[in-house]
């Protein structure tokens, strides 16, 4: 990986799948990436958690390989946790034939990192306001209906992922004037028609 390439997202499996489909650990999991290191009781302050619950989460989640001491950090006996990678990424063929206990799991994921774009996008919506007007025109909520065969919206996934991992590996520095951190939610599934 070169000096300004982001890591890729890491693929779920089953195990890692355990240790992550819970609401509040998958939130402690985005603040670390989206604001860096942090302690239990920072994550409990910023959160709105005890930091007796986000002790036991955070640990969890170390356990399942997402979350590490950043010992740097830490001084005596405050404990500073960083996420590992920045990203997750899900193929729903990796689980077609689990057990039910993985299935539901699943739907908790699903579920919690919908209501995470949700969150995000009302973020945005409620603070473009206070962005440059670069920033306010390079945003996009866009909506687009196609007619797709599953091997086309499959061929389509792949390459609108392709083009993400392109601009992954475009990161400029931090010090380029208006350079931000952006996310970009994607959402392709079939709609019921009469």
């Amino acid at each position: 990986m070169t000096e300004h390439e982001e890591p890729k997202p890491r693929r779920l499996d089953a195990r890692s799948l355990r240790g992550l489909a819970h609401p509040l650990r998958m939130q402690l999991l985005d603040a670390l990436r989206q604001h860096g290191p942090a302690t239990a009781s920072q994550l409990a302050e910023r959160l709105g958690e005890s930091s007796g619950a986000t002790s036991y989460h955070l640990r969890q989640l170390a356990e399942h390989g997402f979350v590490e001491d950043a010992p740097e950090r830490g001084k005596g006996r405050e404990r500073w946790w960083q996420a590992v990678d920045q990203g997750i990424s899900y193929d729903s063929a990796d689980f077609e034939d689990a057990s039910p206990e993985i299935r539901g799991l699943t739907e908790v994921f699903l579920q919690e990192a919908a209501a995470r774009h949700t969150r995000e996008l009302a973020a945005w919506l409620g603070t473009r306001d206070q962005w440059s007007p670069a920033w306010t025109r390079s945003s996009d909520m866009s909506d687009m209906g196609l007619r797709l065969t599953p091997e086309l919206a499959f061929e389509l996934i792949e390459k609108m992922h392709a083009l993400v991992d392109d601009y992954r590996n475009r990161v400029p520095d931090k010090d380029t004037p208006e350079s931000q951190q952006v996310r970009v939610h994607t959402h392709l599934f079939p709609l019921k028609t009469d």
